[in-house]
């Protein structure tokens, strides 16, 4: 059980880092639509951009949907093995 809480753990810290990768990544977005003469050039770095934010969206909520059920799955083992010892 230890292994499993040590996993679970390093897959949470896992989430927060992406987390944080994604709020520093989204800090350079351009929030701007660029239709002008002379800003073609910024399309392809706010399409760039965008895809990278978007796969690490889809990323992001794997991460936090397989964290919780693993957190609730060792919550409920937890849960059993008190109940066990107790009768």
């Amino acid at each position: 059980m230890t292994a499993f809480v040590i996993f679970w753990a390093i897959l949470g810290v896992a989430t927060l880092a992406l987390a944080l990768y994604r709020k520093f990544v989204s800090m350079r977005e351009d929030d701007y639509v660029h239709l002008s003469a002379g800003e073609e050039r910024l399309i392809p770095q706010q399409v760039a951009t965008f895809k990278k934010i978007g796969a690490i969206d889809k990323w992001g909520i794997t991460m936090t949907i397989v964290t919780v059920i693993l957190g609730l799955a060792l919550a409920a083992l937890y849960l059993y093995q008190a109940a066990i010892r107790n009768y």
